[in-house]
């Protein structure tokens, strides 16, 4: 198989500087872009409330990479889940992705809330949320993700 190779479109700046699960809601940072990149290719984005960033996360060693069944979260009383099935670091290619709240433009600088990536987390990529892309029908979730999750992005 061929391999890829992304080059970050911008850096977070700001936020959380180590990694801890909970509590993410109004966590506040700056996607400042790259140099190869000028504050024209943000035009227009200040008109969208929210956006999805792809990240990676950085810090993970590949060779910490778990692709075998094991608990979400290293939640013992958890199911054992394929790696495609949670969200967690530890995964093939260490991405990430998430939606966050656009605050502000400025010049080069994305001012955002919500963000669940750390001060210094190369961003490969930034789109504007739609709500037509959106899923149309009743998401369904099991219990365990939803009680893992309740406090993310709460205080």
């Amino acid at each position: 198989m061929d391999g890829v190779i992304l080059t970050p479109v911008a850096r977070v700046l700001g936020g959380r500087p180590e990694m801890y699960e909970d509590g993410w809601y109004d966590t506040k940072a700056v996607l400042r872009l790259d140099d190869h990149l000028d504050a024209s290719a943000l035009q227009g984005l200040q008109e969208f409330s929210h956006l999805e960033i792809v990240f990676q996360f950085d810090r993970i060693d590949e060779a910490d990479v778990r692709i075998r069944p094991r608990p979400p979260r290293k939640n013992p009383d958890g199911p054992l889940v394929g790696v495609f099935a949670h969200r967690g670091p530890y995964r093939p290619n260490r991405l990430g992705v998430s939606v966050c709240r656009l605050l502000a433009v400025n010049g080069r600088d994305l001012q955002v809330a919500d963000l669940d990536a750390l001060d210094g987390t190369p961003v490969l990529d930034i789109k504007p949320y739609l709500v037509e892309f959106a899923p149309t029908d009743p998401v369904r979730q099991p219990a365990w993700a939803s009680r893992l999750m309740r406090g993310y992005y709460r205080a």
